[in-house]
């Protein structure tokens, strides 16, 4: 089930985002209860009674102080900026992320947003995440480097993603 997240689900979201810190940049708990106040979008999926995936995303305006969404921020009017999106481990394989999208996108066309934008590592190199960005219809606008990454930024336009009716998840 695709539900919002809430404080209760901070522990296991903070976890799952540790275990996968070499594509993406740490997070405590106090860290993500900030980063909950100022999104726009922060929903996880519940497999077996427990968070079995989220996404967190940020519009315009944000007080988010990450490098890659300022970048974004100095050149988008208006955007749906998705800052992770991680699925456990024992979960991956089961279309959890592009459920995530499909609803996150879902949540752009909602708000009138015609971009979504994000970014993955190109030093070190994320292949995994680049082919499926490419499903979504993601292109390169620009890239950044800071702390020894180097990512490709990416965006495209909410039409061209696959919708939420497309999806097996369901909502709640």
């Amino acid at each position: 089930m695709i539900r919002d997240a809430r404080p209760a689900d901070f522990a296991v979201i903070a976890a799952l985002n540790k275990a996968s810190e070499r594509f993406v940049s740490p997070m405590s708990e106090a860290r993500l209860a900030q980063l909950h106040g100022w999104a726009a979008y922060h929903r996880v999926i519940e497999a077996a009674g427990e968070v079995a995936a989220f996404l967190i995303a940020f519009r315009e305006g944000a007080r988010y102080d990450s490098p890659n969404y300022r970048w974004f921020s100095e050149r988008y009017a208006s955007f749906v900026y998705i800052d992770r999106v991680i699925v456990d481990a024992a979960q991956r394989g089961k279309g959890l992320a592009t459920a995530l999208y499909q609803d996150v996108f879902t949540f752009a066309r909602q708000q009138g947003v015609a971009s979504v934008t994000c970014e993955f590592d190109v030093e070190p190199p994320n292949e995994v995440s680049r082919r499926f960005h490419v499903r979504f219809g993601f292109h390169e606008v620009g890239r950044h480097a800071y702390n020894r990454k180097r990512v490709s930024m990416q965006a495209t336009s909410v039409a061209a993603a696959p919708t939420a009716d497309s999806s097996s998840v369901p909502r709640r």
